[in-house]
């Protein structure tokens, strides 16, 4: 259910530690006799949320293994701030104590988060709450591909459709608007652009040019 996401990882965290082992054993059945649809992209350990909520509410240090998004592995040590859900994917924004600076991790990256037991005092973070660093540090954060586009629409009516970690919307006159995105994957890019219904022409990058005729040409056959 849309909304409820934080509320329901607090509720689940005071769960875990209130239930009886009967009561706890009984919920752990029902769990592995349930099955859902899955869902799409990548999914996080509920296990993985407690632990990580818990360590957020008490003050905690943290240690997990974390994989970058070039791949590479590491172990990380951090003072914990807030769970951020969103669309579908959770992040974890947390003081990192080696790299002495605020980051953000996604969860689906992050393997065996443990508390150390070791309390910290609370920074207080560069902005105005964990949801908007999340945003920041997307929208910021560098992408294989840079796009840039003139949207025939006015730009209240994108950012009204767009979220925000989408990438920014300028606004050129009463029914223009310049908007930047980026991605890893042209394929993702194309199909992020094409979502927005509206008229644009395409500034850079040439790459992105193709993948939109290609995806052009492939609706067009499965049209006909």
């Amino acid at each position: 259910m849309t909304g409820i996401e934080q509320t329901a990882v607090r509720a689940l965290v005071k769960l875990e530690q209130v239930l009886p082992a009967h009561l706890r054993r009984r919920v752990s059945a029902l769990g592995s006799a349930t099955s859902t649809l899955p869902v799409a992209g990548p999914t996080v350990d509920p296990q993985h949320l407690t632990v990580i909520a818990a360590a957020c509410r008490d003050s905690e240090r943290l240690r997990f293994g974390y994989r970058s998004r070039d791949g590479s592995d590491s172990r990380r040590e951090v003072e914990p701030h807030s769970l951020v859900n969103l669309g579908r994917r959770w992040y974890l924004v947390a003081w990192d104590r080696h790299r002495d600076d605020w980051r953000t991790f996604r969860l689906d990256r992050l393997a065996r988060p443990t508390s150390t037991g070791v309390r910290f005092t609370p920074r207080k973070l560069p902005v105005k709450d964990p949801a908007a660093y999340v945003e920041r540090s997307i929208t910021s954060a560098p992408n294989r591909f840079e796009a840039r586009l003139t949207l025939h629409a006015a730009a209240d009516e994108i950012t009204s459709r767009v979220p925000a970690h989408w990438g920014t919307v300028e606004p050129i006159d009463a029914g223009t608007c310049e908007y930047r995105t980026g991605d890893d994957d042209l394929r993702r890019l194309a199909l992020r652009i094409a979502m927005l219904e509206v008229e644009f022409e395409l500034h850079e990058p040439p790459e992105l040019a193709e993948q939109l005729q290609s995806l052009a040409d492939r609706l067009r056959r499965c049209a006909r």
